[in-house]
């Protein structure tokens, strides 16, 4: 049985972690979830790490959505920093799946954006964990998750 850990923050509006649970449910079986949740982005780091050296998961997905003002964008760059920190203490993949709260239009688009945005890299890790020869057909392809894929050149 895979564990995969989920992680998110209580600032975000929008459940990205419930979305990508589902989303992986639909596709495997097999899988338990660990699920923990923390104040804010910069709180990520610690709780991945957690979960993967107490908890014992295979792979985490963590979740979290920055403001959009400047000092914003500066915590989300130190969590994104810690994250992968934490990547390269453990060997083990934290799948970050951040959205800014000025990438949507309004809230309509926020919140489609975060939901394809959780539920595209949940499809990633079912291919991590499960069939990573279907990433390496897709590579060079352009892809994105959230909004529409670039395409290959």
């Amino acid at each position: 049985m895979k564990k995969i850990g989920l992680t998110s923050t209580t600032f975000a509006r929008y459940d990205m972690a419930k979305a990508a649970r589902k989303q992986i449910e639909k596709q495997v079986t097999g899988v338990k979830f660990i699920e923990r949740y923390v104040p804010g982005v910069k709180d990520l780091p610690v709780s991945a790490k957690k979960l993967i050296e107490e908890e014992g998961c295979e792979l985490v997905m963590a979740f979290g959505m920055p403001g959009g003002e400047k000092i914003d964008k500066l915590c989300a760059h130190e969590a994104s920093t810690g994250l992968i920190q934490a990547q390269l203490m453990t060997n083990t993949h934290i799948i970050e799946v951040f959205v800014h709260e000025d990438e949507g239009i309004n809230d309509k688009d926020l919140k489609e954006l975060m939901h394809n945005r959780a539920t595209q890299h949940a499809d990633n890790v079912v291919k991590m964990l499960f069939k990573p020869d279907a990433l390496r057909k897709e590579a060079g392809q352009g892809i994105r998750e959230g909004r529409e894929d670039k395409g290959p050149l």
